[in-house]
């Protein structure tokens, strides 16, 4: 398979899975009482609404990347961590839901002689991105969302702490998926490839 061609069957699943992931996050927020998201023009299936530059460009660089942040004001909610992790996990959930739901179309099309098939391929790489993105972002690490899930059963005094790191953990991280790509050691991979590979093979039968 050439580089066109994985282009063309990427290109759906990685816009998807990005869009519907930062969507949930500004319809759960609008939902919780803040209107953001809606505001700056988020709440909104259009996936140019939500690339990030910097984002796209690790996901060709390290094969990891994200979308721009839906932004929130979490005074605006009435809790603010218990609202604040429920719309990060929004984001993953969304991911999970629409891997299920694929899976259930890819299962009913799906044939060993079909495997090649490019739509069946698209459906595939749709379940496996979104399993990846969802799993991805459930790293406790800031920015990602699993820190902000974290947090919420953190103390206030540690919460308040824990998110300040966020604009020093995004550097943090950066440096660990380069350092960890080009050393060839794979760090990140190395956390969620196993629970991918399960979970894909969970809903498709097929083992990668």
């Amino acid at each position: 398979m050439n580089i066109l061609q994985q282009f063309f069957i990427l290109i759906f699943p990685v816009l998807f899975a990005l869009t519907i992931h930062e969507f949930s996050h500004g319809y759960v927020a609008y939902k919780l009482g803040d209107d953001t998201a809606k505001r700056a023009g988020r709440l909104t299936l259009n996936p140019l609404k939500h690339l990030d530059p910097i984002g796209t460009i690790m996901l060709f660089i390290a094969k990891i990347g994200w979308a721009k942040p839906v932004p929130i004001n979490p005074y605006n909610f009435k809790n603010i961590k218990r609202d604040t992790a429920l719309v990060s996990l929004a984001g993953p959930l969304a991911n999970f839901i629409s891997a299920i739901a694929f899976s259930i179309i890819f299962n009913l099309l799906y044939s060993p002689t079909a495997s090649q098939n490019i739509f069946i391929l698209i459906i595939f790489y749709t379940i496996f991105i979104n399993i990846a993105l969802g799993l991805f972002n459930l790293i406790p690490i800031p920015p990602l969302d699993g820190s902000k899930i974290f947090g919420a059963f953190l103390p206030d005094r540690l919460y308040y702490k824990f998110q300040q790191f966020e604009r020093k953990g995004m550097f943090l991280f950066i440096a660990i998926i380069l350092i960890s790509n080009f050393a060839g050691l794979n760090i990140i991979g190395g956390v969620i490839l196993p629970p991918i590979r399960f979970f894909v093979r969970m809903l498709t039968g097929v083992s990668i």
